[in-house]
């Protein structure tokens, strides 16, 4: 499964990360970067919690990333 992650700018200088593939998963940061790195642990953390869970299909067995 490739997540897609789309991030975007505030008003006030923020950086909004979002994983539109996993609903509710978005990190701010200062940097787009920051923002980056803090929404793709949140998903890893979301993915294994679903895992763990057995609410998980055979399409999270293999997770990749990738820009919008």
């Amino acid at each position: 499964m490739v997540l897609t992650i789309e991030i975007d700018q505030e008003a006030d200088g923020r950086w909004i990360a979002e994983v539109t593939e996993l609903a509710g998963v978005m990190a701010y940061g200062p940097s787009a970067q920051v923002a980056i790195a803090k929404a793709k642990a949140l998903a890893l953390r979301v993915v294994a919690d679903r895992l763990e869970h057995g609410e998980a299909g055979s399409e999270l067995r293999d997770i990749s990333f990738k820009a919008a």
